[in-house]
């Protein structure tokens, strides 16, 4: 049947003779069997409407083909396992920061089955999701409570709904940024029921900005750390030691949202020093938000931290039942602040331990590489930069070391081929060269790397 040539309507197979072909029974399996039959019946409908256009004879090979790729297709819009040689450790579009294997080997027993999620084993009654987690996430930051919900921009929301609904809210113009996937912080402050309140300008605020601002319906002042850009120049900030003495004078919460936030020093490791969870709330925010799956190295999650008071509130909150998260998240949480607290981060931490990798390991793992692949021409290791990504750190360049290609295939068929393989290896274009930095590739893949190296330049 695949090499019938088809030259009228009546020639085209039935859906479910197409759906049977041995040509096509390898590709069927790759998606639920329903979704693959709807492929197929487009596909047939889409050649019988162009046939009717033009009038042109096609075969059924033809035809199958087109129905292998769209089921592939299909099939690589289900989340999958991908190699991340763009030299983006923390890379939004790749799932942020990888989750480690610790985390994951130890969550195993505590999200299949039965839980205790909202048990209190020692009496036997109704309990709150969440205890162990929200206290070490209190402990590990210094503050008096924590919650956790599932986003940072859901914890901002919530925070500035609770205490700020149909009061002004203090912000710089300085920080009215946008997050990640077109989010503005003015929107999500105005859709939360908060006043926004601009002062200063873009590049110059001060607190006599802050103070004129205040009157009897101010509810909150907010400070956004710009993590995900720079302001260089003639630029002066307020800060955050100073807002709050000025919230404390007029009785008013201060805020700082951190966005990626992080729990360790990153100056030794990454030559520019993040603010840290601990230093703000030693430095006296009311409340601190970050994300749980950016530089922290654990799943997506929206973290608050401050004064036991507002916590509460922000609990108690209706919306809160929304914007909570399951067992999953919270095993995973639980897993990764007890990493923390206990100092194994560089071990136990994915982010981590790809951060601390040594460019002379990295290095040694491209030159093994080239080896076991004869050392090709057209192949090279070299010194490269990347970055930290998911809008943290911005300035923070590291050092890392790519295999660069300067064979015969242009670099965008390069980055197709990759893309294609399985798993997928996606690299990058840079100075119109194909690179696969290796930064954040796992030694574990890098037998994987060098096979699909070998078949795309062979």
């Amino acid at each position: 049947m695949a090499g019938k040539a088809i030259t009228t309507l009546r020639d085209f197979p039935s859906v479910e003779e197409l759906a049977q072909s041995k040509a096509l029974a390898d590709a069927v399996t790759l998606v639920p069997r329903p979704t693959a039959v709807q492929i197929v019946r487009d596909v047939v409908a889409e050649g019988k409407e162009k046939f009717r256009q033009d009038g042109k004879a096609v075969t059924v090979s033809s035809i199958e083909k087109l129905i292998a790729r769209r089921i592939m297709a299909a099939a690589q819009l289900e989340i999958s396992k991908v190699i991340n040689a763009t030299g983006i450790v923390v890379h939004t579009n790749l799932g942020r920061a990888p989750l480690s294997d610790t985390i994951f080997d130890a969550i195993k027993k505590t999200v299949t089955g039965y839980g205790n999620i909202e048990f209190e084993l020692a009496r036997g009654v109704r309990g709150k999701r969440g205890v162990a987690c929200e206290s070490y996430l209190a402990l590990l930051s210094g503050a008096e409570a924590g919650t956790v919900v599932n986003n940072c921009a859901a914890g901002l929301f919530l925070a500035l709904n609770t205490l700020a609904n149909r009061r002004g809210v203090i912000i710089s113009r300085g920080e009215l940024v946008q997050i990640g996937g077109g989010f503005r912080i003015p929107d999500i402050l105005r859709k939360s029921g908060g006043k926004l309140r601009e002062v200063g300008s873009t590049n110059i605020t001060t607190i006599a900005d802050y103070e004129e601002a205040i009157d009897d319906n101010t509810g909150l002042i907010l400070k956004v750390h710009k993590s995900n850009f720079v302001q260089a120049g003639f630029t002066e900030e307020v800060p955050l030691k100073d807002l709050v003495e000025l919230g404390k004078k007029h009785n008013i919460p201060v805020f700082n949202d951190l966005g990626s936030g992080v729990f360790i020093n990153t100056r030794e490791l990454l030559g520019y020093a993040e603010p840290t969870v601990q230093q703000s709330v030693a430095a006296g925010a009311d409340l601190t938000s970050f994300s749980g799956d950016k530089m922290l190295g654990g799943s997506q999650a929206g973290l608050l931290v401050g004064r036991a008071d507002l916590i509460n509130k922000i609990r108690k909150n209706p919306i809160f039942r929304t914007m909570r998260v399951d067992k999953i998240t919270f095993s995973i949480m639980e897993k990764m602040l007890t990493i923390y607290l206990n100092s194994t981060h560089t071990e136990d931490i994915a982010l981590w331990r790809i951060l601390s990798i040594p460019e002379a390991a990295l290095y040694k793992r491209g030159k093994s590489i080239l080896a076991a692949l004869g050392n090709p021409s057209g192949l090279a290791i070299e010194a490269t930069r990347v970055y930290i990504g998911g809008g943290a750190l911005p300035q923070s360049e590291i050092p890392s070391v790519a295999v660069t290609f300067a064979t015969d295939q242009k670099p965008n068929e390069l980055l197709r081929r990759f893309r294609e393989y399985t798993p997928p290896i996606i690299g990058r274009i840079e100075n119109d060269r194909f690179l696969l930095d290796l930064k954040a590739v796992e030694e574990s893949d890098l037998e994987i790397v060098t096979e699909a190296i070998r078949s795309v330049i062979t």
